[in-house]
């Protein structure tokens, strides 16, 4: 009879035992190939090669196991950083760090934005954060007003480019082609301001339009900073 844990797959090849590591991974695979509704512990059971049932010793349901993966993502963003002595290079290099994986996994990024994971990534991003905060000079409750205004930004942007991305090819090149298609050819006589901007409107670089709000608002936070710094 196959063990629970499974621990030998049918080949006869050892597999590696679950950790929450192992099965998260596992989960944002799915969801990158499938999508949300590939989430459950059946699939992630079959994608691991182990009975579903096991993967409940390390997470208690799926609500959890959604959890893990959204502080993975976090994880993801937070390997290998380092603060700078400057609050502001440290703010947007975590942002800018962050953006990139979540549109990395536009999939699992459309909900693990909308969650609080009270895991140690998250944490860590959050003392990061209010760290730099710190250093430019605001007190705790004002530090606290503009984490979450800058992690409202990144959280809401980085969800309205995912969900984007999970657009079908053809809704996708529709929405994009808009600007070089209808919005060229709106006349000057009714929307004087479009059709001036048109040859602009057509340049879509989200990257480029992300690191420039991100820099509008690190210019907010520096203006208001009591550290002027």
């Amino acid at each position: 009879m196959e063990p629970r844990t499974g621990k030998r797959a049918d080949s006869g090849r050892p597999r590696p035992s679950l950790s929450p590591r192992l099965i998260v991974e596992a989960c944002l695979a799915l969801m990158d190939a499938e999508g949300a509704d590939a989430l459950t512990f059946r699939r992630v059971g079959a994608q691991l090669g182990a009975d579903p049932a096991a993967l409940s010793r390390h997470f208690r349901d799926k609500d959890d196991l959604l959890l893990a993966v959204a502080d993975h993502l976090l994880g993801e963003g937070l390997e290998g950083f380092e603060p700078s002595d400057d609050w502001r290079q440290t703010l947007r290099g975590l942002l800018i760090r962050m953006h990139k994986v979540y549109l990395s996994h536009p999939r699992a990024t459309v909900l693990a934005t909308v969650r609080v994971t009270r895991r140690p990534a998250e944490m860590r991003a959050i003392e990061l954060t209010l760290t730099a905060l710190s250093d430019a000079g605001f007190p705790p409750e004002q530090a606290v007003r503009h984490y979450r205004a800058l992690v409202d930004f990144l959280l809401a942007r980085s969800c309205m480019d995912a969900t984007h991305c999970t657009l079908d090819a053809h809704t996708r090149r529709g929405d994009d082609s808009a600007w070089s298609g209808e919005y060229a050819a709106v006349p000057a006589e009714t929307h004087p301001h479009i059709a001036a901007a048109a040859p602009y409107l057509t340049s879509v670089d989200d990257d480029a339009d992300f690191d420039f709000a991100l820099d509008l608002m690190l210019d907010a936070i520096a203006a208001r900073a009591p550290g002027k710094g």
